[in-house]
């Protein structure tokens, strides 16, 4: 069974940083892009960042300059997506979810995980 389990989400002062991790898992044959996107409440889920197996990044304009996605290369974290998040804001409270094209043994799919809580307040 495919899973994506992101971590480090929780609360944190306006200014301050998190970093966020996701780790696929599972019978997984190649990756293609792997991102980020977040909803807020009462608000429609939007990409905050994506990155492709080419390492070619995409971010939204409101996170540009404060937030950086990056993709590990060792063997043993290959399949683990980041974002570094820097200068938080209030605004930037939402839940953030994981999300990637995965090729499996039934063929390409794209999968969500779990989401976590990135809560920016004093």
């Amino acid at each position: 069974q495919v899973q994506l389990v992101e971590s480090g989400g929780g609360l944190v002062q306006p200014g301050g940083s998190l970093r966020l991790s996701c780790a696929a898992s599972g019978s997984i044959f190649s990756i293609n892009t792997m991102g980020w996107y977040r909803q807020a409440p009462g608000k429609q889920r939007e990409l905050v960042a994506a990155i492709t197996s080419a390492r070619t990044t995409n971010y939204a304009d409101s996170v540009k300059g404060r937030f950086t996605i990056s993709r590990d290369n060792a063997k043993n974290t290959k399949n683990t997506v980041y974002l570094q998040m820097n200068s938080l804001k209030p605004e930037d409270t939402a839940v953030y979810y994981c999300n990637a094209d995965l090729l499996v043994p039934t063929g390409w799919g794209n999968y969500w995980g779990q989401g976590t809580q990135v809560t920016v307040s004093s």
